[in-house]
């Protein structure tokens, strides 16, 4: 019997025009979409005239739902993995899946598309041949440890980070890092509202502190 494909298949993560054609298609012709949350997904969908079948696979269920998904896949049905925006598995669902398809032998395809972070690199002046990618810190233990590790790295630095602790994360940076060390924050990527902020972690601090900013936050940092 012929396995099915997993596709890895990244979703605009502001402008819908980021959308490829080839997405659109496999999005179109697999057997099951799994979506992180399919209400989200479904107005995506219907913006592209995709109907298809959409299923659940977020962080609460992976564990529980993995190895049906995976009989799926190896008894020949084709299977695409969305998120909510940007590429899967990137800060989003999608590892453990993928890990176990590999381990069954089932092909993975991932298509290349939107994910936050390599606009903010490229677009941030800073070395971009060489970089490291965090992804969001740990929010308790061994945040401080990972911020003293990271105040030694000699690459480029990529973050996510929440609006909600963005001011808090600065001002851990500048404790660990140095108040000089330069950042660029780039908010809401490819929307509307897309922002650079350029400067030192001081500046960086001072300016979220009086205008605090709202959207998806990465933050890209001058190595040493």
């Amino acid at each position: 019997m012929t396995k099915g494909i997993l596709y890895i298949v990244p979703t605009p993560i502001g402008n819908l025009e980021d959308m490829t054609h080839r997405a659109v298609r496999v999005l179109s012709e697999v057997s099951l979409i799994l979506a992180e949350d399919t209400r989200t997904s479904g107005v995506l969908l219907k913006h592209f005239s995709i109907q298809n079948k959409l299923a659940a696979y977020h962080l609460h269920n992976e564990h529980k739902v993995v190895e049906t998904f995976c009989a799926r896949l190896l008894s020949g049905d084709s299977i695409a993995l969305i998120s909510d925006a940007g590429t899967p598995a990137i800060s989003d669902p999608g590892f453990l899946l993928v890990r176990e398809a590999v381990a069954k032998g089932i092909e993975v395809i991932c298509l290349p598309g939107a994910t936050a972070f390599v606009p903010a690199l490229v677009a941030s002046g800073f070395p971009s041949d060489r970089f490291v990618y965090e992804g969001f810190l740990p929010l308790k233990k061994g945040r401080q440890t990972r911020l003293k590790e990271l105040a030694e790295e000699t690459r480029t630095i990529v973050l996510y980070e929440s609006p909600h602790r963005i001011e808090k994360a600065l001002l851990q940076m500048m404790e660990f890092f140095g108040e000089d060390r330069r950042v660029v924050l780039v908010r809401e990527i490819s929307k509307m509202f897309e922002e650079k902020r350029r400067g030192s972690l001081r500046e960086l601090y001072e300016s979220v502190k009086a205008n605090a900013p709202k959207g998806e936050i990465v933050l890209v940092i001058e190595g040493k």
